[in-house]
Order: C-alpha cells, then sequence, then structure tokens
C-alpha cells in the first residue's frame, strides 16, 4: 500500500505549552484513520496542520512523498471538514459547492454537474439555489461535506465529524 500522508517528528507549543510532541504518523491507501484523545491533546491542531491551516513548530508533513509544509492550503490536494463547517453565509448552497472548483478553474458545465452529483450523494437535491445559514445543522454537515468532495481531493479529514452525524452521512463515508 502507498503512504498517502507521512508526518515527520512534528512539533507544535501554544503560549509555551507543546500540544504535539515529535509525533510520526503514517497514513496509508484506503485506510480509514481515526484520532482518538481527550480535549486539548492535539488531534485537531494535527489535522490542521496537514490541510495547512497551521503551521509546525518542527518536522515535515508530506502527501506522496512530496514536502508540503510550505505549500498554503488551497493548494494542497487535502480538504478539511470543519467542526463549524466553515460555510460561506454569503453564497448559497450551490456556489458553496462549486467554490473549490472555481477556485481551480474547472470548466463551467462540469462544476455544475459535480455540484449536482455531490448535492444528490449527500441527499441535498433541490437545495443548490437556497441560501445556506437556513439548513439543519445536520443539512449544513452535508453541504461542507459536498464542498470537500467536489474537486476530488486525494485525502479528505474531518475535525469532529460526529457532532451533527446522521445517516446520510454515513452513506457518504461508503461511498467516499
Amino acid at each position: 500500500m502507498d503512504k498517502i500522508i507521512e508526518l515527520k517528528n512534528i512539533t507544535k507549543s501554544f503560549d509555551g505549552e507543546v500540544v504535539l510532541d515529535s509525533i510520526n504518523l503514517d497514513v496509508y491507501d484506503n485506510e480509514f484513520l481515526t484520532l482518538l484523545g481527550p480535549s486539548g491533546c492535539g488531534k485537531t491542531t494535527m489535522l490542521l496542520i496537514i490541510g495547512g491551516f497551521e503551521e509546525a513548530d518542527a518536522g515535515d508533513v508530506l502527501f506522496l512523498g512530496e514536502r508540503i509544509n510550505d505549500v498554503p492550503p488551497h493548494k494542497r490536494n487535502i480538504n478539511t471538514v470543519f467542526q463549524r463547517y466553515a460555510l460561506f453565509p454569503h453564497l448559497n448552497v450551490f456556489d458553496n459547492v462549486a467554490f473549490p472548483l472555481r477556485e481551480k478553474k474547472v470548466p463551467k458545465d462540469e462544476i455544475e454537474r459535480r455540484v449536482h452529483e455531490m448535492l444528490d450523494l449527500v441527499a441535498l437535491t433541490g437545495f443548490d439555489k437556497r441560501s445556506v445559514t437556513t439548513p439543519s445543522g445536520g443539512q449544513q454537515q452535508r453541504v461542507a461535506i459536498a464542498r470537500a468532495l467536489s474537486p476530488i481531493p486525494g485525502w479528505c479529514c474531518w475535525t469532529s465529524p460526529w457532532a451533527h452525524w446522521i445517516s446520510s452521512s454515513a452513506r457518504i463515508c461508503r461511498w467516499s
């Protein structure tokens, strides 16, 4: 099996308190990985470092064997579904799901196809024109999942995915 993610001696501190201390981790292709631990132990920090939203104080992050420490989040082939979803309130459901595709300059007809495919996958067909602020928490989670999966990432991480976990989300995990 191929290594997708490698963490090599990752260290991170906040205000002098070490949260991650020389962490080494390998994540392989087709592997489902769960990080378990008490609140404040560094699980989300590790995912934020992998996604490029946080910088490690020391160590390296490799994606498919390439060091990506200095690659910004939007240029990594890694997507994140945040605990609070990070949806854009000024964009409707369609535009939230389409956002990463537009950033990658995907052709308009392909954006249309993929957004509708993802909305169908997360059981939100017909929600495309709705404001992203009106759906329920579980529906907002599914919009965030659709947005994370729409560009077909090489890896997708979820921070605290169980907060609004619903059966349609389980279906998505089986698909992805």
